[in-house]
């Protein structure tokens, strides 16, 4: 029988799946469509400064992440994502993650430790971007982690939403689940328009 105080954190996650895609609606210039700058830039873990001009040519994904999240912990406790992250990159495409999680808050990381902790949890993408001042996270209108984006070549917004189709924190849903973020990957490679843009984001709200 279900506790109160499991009761009470299902509860919680139940709230923050039905978190509304209009919280940055009037504050999120990156919409679905949109083809984001050349010039935008990003600050990697190792404190390097990146601009998106990189990566014109190849696919991105942008991964949305906070390594306290139970939903977060799903994917990762088990190696799927850095296997995602690893056979994506393996394609060509380009994969950063996004902590946006402000000072003191769940899951911020310090740019001073930042290389290391993200050495621990296994990451295979490109880079992890800090974002503690949550600038990125809000042009893009991130509000979960994990939240995706997918661009295409020419940096176009072709996919925004969950990673998979079961909205739950439990690993065991993984295998059953349809992953979002590969078909989308596989379209944009193989010049399909991608089927299913949009979906809802499910997990923990991002910690701005």
């Amino acid at each position: 029988m279900m506790n109160l105080t499991t009761f009470t954190t299902a509860c919680t996650l139940a709230v923050t799946l039905m978190a509304s895609s209009a919280t940055y609606a009037d504050a999120t210039p990156y919409k679905l469509g949109s083809t984001i700058p050349e010039s935008l830039t990003l600050t990697d873990q190792n404190g390097k400064v990146r601009t998106m001009s990189e990566f014109r040519g190849k696919p991105v994904v942008l991964e949305w992440t906070n390594p306290g999240c139970p939903f977060v912990k799903k994917h990762y406790s088990g190696g799927n994502m850095q296997s995602l992250q690893a056979s994506t990159s393996a394609k060509g495409v380009a994969w950063i993650t996004v902590n946006s999680s402000a000072p003191g808050k769940q899951g911020y990381l310090d740019p001073k430790t930042a290389s290391a902790e993200v050495a621990k949890t296994g990451f295979k993408g490109t880079f992890t971007a800090l974002d503690s001042d949550g600038r990125l996270g809000k042009a893009f209108g991130a509000e979960t982690t994990p939240h995706m984006y997918v661009l295409d070549a020419t940096g176009k917004l072709v996919y925004m939403g969950a990673i998979d189709s079961i909205p739950s924190f439990a690993a065991e849903d993984i295998a059953k689940a349809e992953n979002y973020v590969t078909k989308a990957v596989n379209e944009v490679l193989t010049g399909k328009p991608v089927s299913n843009p949009q979906t809802k984001a499910y997990g923990c709200s991002v910690k701005y």
